[in-house]
């Protein structure tokens, strides 16, 4: 995850103290992610708890009512709609990312339709979810000031599938159908920008 400038502001010209409530659900299975995501937005202000499965976030919402939820589509366990339809169901006025690693269209519309303000294709940073999770709902998201290249973002994905396999180069370069020699190749190399 990279970090760009802060800003004070979002696109709608809320920040997170304009909020009494900041309570913040972070929901990912990819423990690395959760935790810098919610290291970063904690710093932006925002009081950050995580989960990394289904089973997780439903114990936490028993006696937990965010305001700001992040979650990711596919989690362990079951699906990320289901933890958005029920924060929605506890507190109307939550504002809800969904994140995923699988952009498609009809899952887009899925999340919107289930309460989320919107819907961002990972790999995210936290200045892009801070945007997001302040935007008016009303308004268009605006593009990214400064989004990741198309080599940062392989190379991101490439990194995430690596650790998820337990940085096994084998299985990794299995999974993403590459040859292993050129997977580490480009493992031994810095991060583009």
């Amino acid at each position: 995850m990279y970090l760009m400038p802060r800003f004070d502001k979002s696109p709608s010209g809320l920040k997170i103290s304009d909020f009494e409530d900041k309570s913040l659900l972070i929901v990912d299975d990819d423990d690395p992610f959760r935790d810098r995501l919610s290291r970063a937005l904690e710093k932006k202000g925002f009081q950050p708890k995580g989960a990394k499965s289904v089973e997780i976030a439903q114990q936490l919402l028993k006696t937990f009512s965010p305001k700001f939820a992040v979650v990711d589509l596919r989690l362990e366990g079951g699906n990320g709609l289901d933890i958005v339809k029920e924060i929605k169901n506890l507190k109307k006025d939550s504002r809800i990312i969904m994140l995923t690693g699988y952009g498609n269209l009809p899952t887009a519309v899925a999340a919107i339709k289930a309460g989320a303000l919107d819907y961002m294709a990972k790999p995210v940073d936290a200045d892009d979810v801070e945007a997001a999770l302040l935007a008016s709902p009303d308004s268009k998201a605006k593009p990214p000031e400064n989004p990741m290249s198309a080599d940062r973002v392989k190379w991101e994905h490439i990194n995430r599938v690596f650790e998820l396999c337990n940085r096994n180069v084998s299985e990794t370069a299995r999974r993403l159908k590459m040859h292993r020699r050129t997977l580490q190749r480009i493992l031994s190399k810095r991060s583009p920008r």
